[in-house]
């Protein structure tokens, strides 16, 4: 054989592999349906990512509570079998409670005081994260969630009598039951639906979205119109990981994730709007609460941030710029 085939041949097997070797394949989990807005952008954005950095970064996603829930996909990311996932922010508590602050029960008044203090919050947060060891692209809107029952409900003690759903390892909600004197039933995100089919539980606390995205809703007759809470979700990557990537390469993942996220949190507030309507239009009915619930309710959310505060949940920082920019939000919209 012709020595100088045979060094081409070499050559070509030593380009090939060193190409394989830099190719770098993110396998990301999520309870997310496949078919969802969020699923379409992000699987768009991973197309424009493997394009743009010529095949080097690809993404393989497994939807739909494939690789279980939120804390089953954080726990595979530890151990390498995952390298992200797309996870609600209460979720990341454990890790980063700070990216969770939002979900602090009756922060916010209204949704124009959600964009006053995410506009100057957001970037802080996520930068916070980075230092608990993932790397994330911005927020996307859960929204306001509501408590969901079989039954309407109305006081705190209606609700003890109730099987109510609590996002597993979920420290807000583990203060706000503690608050009510209400025994919750732990359960990861991906056993909820089985759950509520089995009658292990029969009411949950989620957004109109959520609610129809999961195929909850089919469990449901009643509404709480109140809203509890403000939520959201993110895309995470171990750091590790991503820091192994080219310099050009992670700004690329990082511009076209980071825009992908922008037009799934502008979509998910439209979608919310539509979802309370759906859920309406299916017979299912919202219950103003009475004036003495609410404000029963609204003592609980109370007490929950107390403990929270005493607990030291979060950096002292992130905790006083939130009250900051409230205060500030106030006034700003009365103006």
């Amino acid at each position: 054989m012709n020595i100088g085939r045979i060094l081409l041949a070499a050559i070509a097997v030593l380009l090939l592999s060193s190409s394989i070797a830099n190719a770098r394949a993110l396998k990301i989990a999520t309870i997310s349906p496949d078919g969802t807005f969020w699923m379409q952008e992000m699987r768009a954005g991973a197309k424009e990512i493997k394009k743009k950095t010529q095949g080097r970064v690809e993404f393989k996603f497994y939807p739909g509570g494939v690789m279980g829930g939120d804390d089953s996909v954080l726990r595979k990311i530890r151990i390498g079998q995952l390298q992200g996932g797309a996870v609600t922010a209460g979720s990341m508590t454990p890790i980063a409670p700070d990216i969770a602050i939002y979900e602090l029960p009756y922060l916010f008044e209204s949704l124009e005081q959600v964009d006053y203090v995410r506009a100057r919050m957001d970037a802080e947060l996520i930068k916070a994260l980075e230092k608990k060891g993932f790397v994330s692209f911005g927020l996307a809107e859960g929204g306001f969630s509501y408590m969901m029952s079989d039954e309407a409900l109305q006081s705190v003690a209606d609700v003890r009598n109730k099987k109510v759903w609590l996002p597993s390892n979920h420290d807000v909600g583990e203060a706000v039951f503690s608050s009510a004197d209400i025994s919750p039933v732990p359960l990861p995100l991906s056993d909820v639906l089985t759950g509520l089919q089995t009658s292990l539980i029969d009411t949950i606390i989620t957004s109109p979205i959520g609610a129809i995205a999961l195929q909850w809703h089919t469990r449901i007759n009643y509404v709480m119109d109140e809203p509890l809470a403000y939520f959201s979700a993110l895309l995470v990557i171990d750091k590790k990981v991503f820091n192994k990537l080219k310099d050009e390469d992670r700004e690329i993942v990082r511009s076209v994730m980071s825009d992908a996220f922008k037009r799934i949190d502008e979509q998910n507030r439209k979608d919310n709007v539509a979802a309370k309507q759906a859920l309406m239009n299916q017979g299912i009915k919202f219950i103003q609460l009475s004036p003495s619930s609410a404000r029963e309710w609204r003592q609980v959310g109370e007490m929950a941030k107390e403990k929270l505060e005493k607990q030291n949940q979060y950096s002292d920082k992130v905790y006083d710029d939130l009250m900051k920019y409230l205060d500030a939000s106030r006034q700003a919209l009365k103006n």
